[in-house]
C-alpha cells in the first residue's frame, strides 16, 4: 500500500470512531488551561495508530493525545491528530477533522485529513491533491477565492489580535469572515470552499496543521507566514490563500 493510502486508511479509521461516538456521553481528559480531549479523541488516536502500526510498522508517530511513540531517530514519522475541534464535537457541532501527516526527513508531504460527517478525505501524495468522497471517487482539489469568505482562528495565543483584522476596513470592503474552529477551514481554502485562512501561533512539528498545511500546498495555495514570509520562520502563524491576489490582498492587513 502506498503511503498516501495508509494516510487514507488511517484517517477513515479515526474518522469511523468520531462518528460512532457523536452525540453520545462523552469522558472527559483534562489537559490543562482549560484545554481537554474526550473519549473519543482517544478512541479515534487508537484507531488511527493500528493502522499505522499493521502498515508501517518501522516508522515513529506523534500523536495529539499519545505523544511521541516508536524509534526515536526515524526519518519517517506520522503525525496524527484524531479530532481536530473536539469543542465543537463535545457540544454536539459536527465540524471537525481527523489529520494524518507523515514527515520524511525534514518535509511533510503525504497527508489525508478526513471529514467523518460529509464522508470526505482530503489527501496529497505530495504530488497532486484530491478530495475522495463517500462513493470512493477522487476529484481534484481546485482552490478558488469567488467565495470571498476569510475563515479566522480566534483560539489564543496571538501577538496581534484577530479582532484587528476583522475591523480593517479595507478586509470588510472585499472579504467576509468565518469561524470554524478547525483545521477543516484549511482543508476548505483548497478546494475552493474558503478565498483564505488566517491563524496564530508557532506551527512548527504541529499535529493539527500538517496535514491541511500538505493539501493545500499540493492543491496550488499560496501558504505562507502571518506576515507573507516563508512558512516556519518570523512570528509564528500561518496565511493560506486560495490565489496570489488573495494572499496579496490580506497579508498587509496583518502586519503589527
Amino acid at each position: 500500500m502506498q503511503d498516501h493510502e495508509v494516510a487514507i486508511a488511517a484517517a477513515a479509521a479515526g474518522a469511523a470512531e468520531v462518528q460512532a461516538r457523536y452525540g453520545g456521553e462523552l469522558a472527559r481528559v483534562a489537559k490543562g488551561g482549560g484545554d481537554f480531549a474526550t473519549s473519543a479523541d482517544l478512541a479515534a488516536e487508537r484507531a488511527v495508530l493500528d493502522v499505522l502500526r499493521a502498515q508501517r510498522p518501522g516508522d515513529a508517530v506523534t500523536g495529539e493525545e499519545g505523544g511521541a511513540q516508536g524509534p526515536a531517530g526515524a526519518a519517517r514519522r506520522w503525525l496524527v491528530d484524531p479530532l481536530c475541534g473536539t469543542l465543537n464535537y463535545a457540544v454536539r457541532t459536527p465540524l471537525v477533522a481527523v489529520n494524518v501527516a507523515l514527515r520524511d526527513g525534514a518535509d511533510v508531504r503525504v497527508a489525508a485529513a478526513a471529514d467523518p460527517f460529509a464522508g470526505e478525505i482530503f489527501w496529497t501524495d505530495g504530488v497532486v491533491a484530491r478530495v475522495r468522497r463517500a462513493d470512493g471517487t477522487d476529484h481534484v482539489l481546485t482552490p478558488s477565492a469567488e467565495s470571498a469568505l476569510v475563515d479566522v482562528n480566534l483560539d489564543p495565543p496571538y501577538p496581534r489580535h484577530p479582532a484587528l483584522l476583522l475591523a480593517d476596513p479595507a478586509f470588510a470592503e472585499r472579504f467576509r469572515p468565518r469561524v470554524l474552529s478547525t483545521t477543516l477551514a484549511l482543508l476548505w481554502v483548497a478546494d475552493g470552499r474558503r478565498a483564505a485562512y488566517v491563524t496564530y501561533g508557532d506551527l512548527r512539528e504541529s499535529v493539527h496543521f500538517a496535514a491541511g498545511i500538505a493539501i493545500c500546498r499540493a492543491a496550488g495555495c499560496v501558504v505562507t507566514g502571518i506576515e507573507g514570509q516563508p512558512l516556519h520562520t518570523g512570528p509564528g502563524g500561518l496565511l493560506a490563500a486560495a490565489d496570489l491576489p488573495t494572499h496579496a490582498a490580506l497579508y498587509p492587513m496583518l502586519k503589527p
